[in-house]
């Protein structure tokens, strides 16, 4: 997830083209951007040393001067960006000599440019998304260095500062390692593909198609939102994004049809956090779990596809929920669009989304490579409108967007994951992960369901200061050796820490998705939340619920289980959130909470 304060200014309009005009410099580097990384899964094997410097060196620009808000940061960001795209440049220009020192420095020029390449990580991702991941990342640095001094199981031997630095950032591990590498091949490209569907008019088409589907039920409005979010969420993996496009629609209808506000922004907000759950994109946790777990990605996919679908189920039953004690109007018939309107806006998303699972499901493909296709077809169709008139200006027009919208999501991204990389570096040299891992099966006493709570305490906090992703990254890193020794299998127990770790989208005090909903309605934000949380009980079972019915994720190899599962855990859900929402007797909420619980649990 991006952070509240970057994802919303850096996505692209899903819904709407009026975006103002940005300088032609900054189309270029966004084409740079977009050829450099569609390049790299044609040019054949690229050493790590050389593609993952210049992905770095290729977001500075953006994040140093592009965001800059004050004179000091543009000035202070232009000699930043200068300087990082020149030490970036010496660590891909000298990838072979670097190679062989195996990641100790041998002089005082090489330990001046590691210390500048790890403060200059730390910069980009404080302007990028705020203090909390860096100062993570420091806290990390601080007991690599001084670790030593401390006495008992968690202190370590000491690190030679050589070998340290060395290996943090001239070697390819640290800022160089796996999880840069899954920012450059695989989460670049499909940030792209989003970017191009976003800039011509896929969103439209998520907007009609939920509209033609649930516009004329009850509570159609709100169910609009759901589906139209679950669809923007898949291609945008962005809660705040999410909100910000699709809120722009939902949101006012929701209002002009009487819902309550604080129902209006609840139910988008929760319907927008789902996207980083959904697949193929996950708002990048799958490419990342694919490293970390080395599971195929179509079985990530086909693992996390029944819960995410359990997750906006439990929405849309939350909203019948809702229905028993608000007015919840269907959309007016004025606002439905026509059978031909919903059939031509479907095919700007509907043809590169078949191209890209046809070419990794039938053809075999690498992800990577038939998201390369996708974007290829998607760039075909930004030469046409919603009317399917043809416009070599429209297509200039809609290819910048998605260039320049391209560029900074990948550089945000992009200075998420470089940090979050020096964090699992120290872990991984200082021997952390495997202290805490220890003490979390010490504290659990070795139980599997009270290490679940506190490694779902611990993603909880986590998420609230650092994005999903991040959180997600080095939650796992410390307490998934944890799960997978009591028990858990390993996609299980990710799946377990990913989810947990969204929660701060939706959960006070800090909840990004919800912040951006009640600014749009206009409403106190904690009420906004309290409906969200309402409406996202799932967002808290549904981890939890895998943990008890592991066939759930195994669609791909007991799919008849996986739904049997799916269907138990549907029907608990329901009754739980009739029993939180329902305006019903106090004794028979309590029961379906209980029977629903059961349900789940029990059986």
């Amino acid at each position: 997830m991006l952070s509240t304060s970057s994802s919303s200014s850096l996505a692209g309009s899903a819904v709407g083209h009026d975006a103002p005009r940005v300088h032609p410099a900054w189309v270029l580097l966004g084409a740079v951007t977009v050829v450099f990384h569609l390049g790299l899964i044609f040019y054949g094997l690229t050493p790590a040393l050389v593609s993952r410097p210049i992905h770095m060196a290729l977001a500075l620009p953006w994040i140093l001067i592009l965001s800059a808000r004050t004179p000091y940061e543009r000035w202070s960001g232009w000699l930043l960006t200068v300087l990082g795209i020149a030490a970036c440049g010496y660590i891909a220009f000298n990838e072979e000599a670097l190679a062989t020192q195996y990641g100790f420095i041998d002089n005082d020029f090489q330990m001046l440019l590691g210390v500048f390449l790890i403060v200059l990580t730390l910069e980009t991702a404080r302007r990028a998304i705020g203090w909390p991941l860096p100062l993570v990342a420091v806290a990390a640095l601080a007991y690599a260095v001084f670790g030593e001094h401390i006495p008992g199981q968690f202190g370590h031997p000491g690190l030679p500062m050589q070998s340290f630095v060395g290996t943090l950032t001239i070697a390819e591990s640290g800022l160089w390692g796996s999880l840069t590498g899954v920012s450059v091949g695989v989460v670049a490209i499909f940030v792209i593909f989003g970017a191009v569907l976003n800039a011509g008019e896929a969103g439209r088409g998520f907007m009609n198609m939920a509209s033609a589907f649930a516009g004329r039920l009850t509570g159609g409005a709100a169910k609009v939102s759901v589906i139209s979010s679950a669809l923007m969420g898949s291609i945008s993996g962005s809660a705040s994004a999410n909100v910000a496009s699709t809120g722009a629609i939902t949101i006012p209808s929701m209002v002009r049809l009487g819902y309550p506000r604080t129902l209006a922004g609840g139910v988008e907000a929760v319907a927008s956090s789902g996207g980083q759950i959904m697949p193929p994109l996950m708002g990048a946790g799958a490419f990342v779990m694919v490293e970390l777990t080395g599971t195929p990605y179509t079985q990530i996919m086909a693992a996390a596809l029944l819960p995410a679908i359990l997750y906006f189920a439990t929405v849309w039953m939350g909203i019948n929920a809702y229905a028993t004690r608000h007015d919840l109007r269907p959309m007016a018939a004025a606002d439905q669009p026509s059978g031909k309107e919903v059939a031509i806006t479907s095919l700007f998303f509907a043809v590169p989304f078949v191209l890209l699972l046809e070419r990794i499901f039938l053809g075999g493909y690498t992800p990577q490579y038939a998201a390369s296709i996708a974007i290829f077809a998607g760039m075909l169709l930004l030469f046409f409108d919603v009317t399917l008139t043809f416009s070599a200006r429209g297509f200039a027009s809609r290819m910048a967007e998605a260039v320049v919208t391209a560029g900074r999501q990948v550089a945000v991204i992009g200075a998420i994951i470089i940090c979050a990389s020096l964090v699992i570096g120290v872990l991984s040299l200082t021997g952390l992960g495997v202290k805490i891992t220890s003490g979390i099966l010490s504290l659990s006493n070795e139980m599997l369901w009270p290490a679940l709570l506190l490694t779902a305490l611990a993603c909880l906090v986590l998420g609230m200061e650092v994005p999903t992703t991040a959180a997600y990254v080095i939650c796992v890193s410390v307490a998934g050796p944890a799960l997978t020794a009591l028990g858990l299998e390993p996609l299980l127990a990710h799946l377990f820490v990913f989810w947990f770790a969204l929660l701060s989208t939706i959960t006070p005090p800090v909840c990004g998705g919800v912040f951006i909903a009640a600014g749009m309605v206009g409403e106190n934000w904690l009420k906004v939340a309290m409906k969200a949380m309402a409406l996202g009980i799932g967002l808290y079972i549904i981890p939890l619920a895998m943990v008890a019915n592991p066939e759930v994720i195994r669609l791909a190899f007991d799919p008849l289980w996986a739904v049997l599962d799916a269907l138990k855990i549907a029907l608990g859900l329901a009754a739980i959130s009739y029993g939180v929402i329902a305006r019903r007797a106090a004794w028979l909420r309590v029961v379906l909470v209980v029977a629903g619980a059961l349900a789940i649990f029990a059986f």
